[in-house]
């Protein structure tokens, strides 16, 4: 038995922790999606490693018990938006490191133009000025749901709610014609 207070990670190392493509992949990763550290890209990978597995495992088994866990993991995978509702377990195979960091929530506020840059979207979360479903969210990794992508806004009390607020004057795009 374990610690309760020191929980086991969640996540697997790179069994070969000097191999160059490997650390030039990450550290792409890590730039483009405004990463902490490769921690996060392990986790991320981890995930979607998890999902390789079940779903190697419901495609190998034909019971009863199999089916539900299908039906299961299908769900969940198209609630995220990792997964459309007519695909089979098989597509599970498919699925990439890069489409699981494009449901973070960190991703999601850049993509909706909340924010400039992935780091200013990182310091908004963690900031408490963003919030999802009605809920004030401060974890970065946070995976948005599809159904929960359209909620995510500012807090009301926040003052980055207000359009007039300098960074969200910076973040407006510019019509044609408007003077630069």
């Amino acid at each position: 038995m374990g610690d309760p207070k020191k929980p086991k990670k969640h996540y697997n190392t790179p069994s070969h922790p000097f191999r160059k493509a490997r650390i030039e992949s990450e550290t792409q990763y890590k730039k483009d999606y405004g990463l902490k550290n490769k921690t996060e890209i392990w986790k991320m990978d981890s995930k979607v490693r998890g999902f390789w597995k079940q779903a190697k495992i419901i495609i190998a088994t034909r019971t009863e018990q199999a089916e539900k866990e299908r039906v299961q993991l299908l769900t969940k995978l198209v609630k995220i938006g990792l997964l459309q509702p007519d695909q089979e377990v098989g597509a599970v195979l498919n699925i990439t490191l890069d489409n699981l960091l494009n449901r973070r929530l960190q991703t999601v506020v850049v993509r909706k133009q909340l924010a400039k840059s992935m780091k200013q979207s990182r310091q908004f979360i963690v900031h408490g000025h963003i919030i999802v479903g009605g809920k004030i969210i401060t974890t970065p990794s946070y995976i948005v749901k599809k159904e929960e992508e359209p909620s995510i806004t500012f807090v009301q009390s926040s003052t980055l709610a207000s359009d007039e607020h300098p960074e969200r004057a910076l973040m407006k795009p510019k019509t044609p014609g408007q003077a630069s």
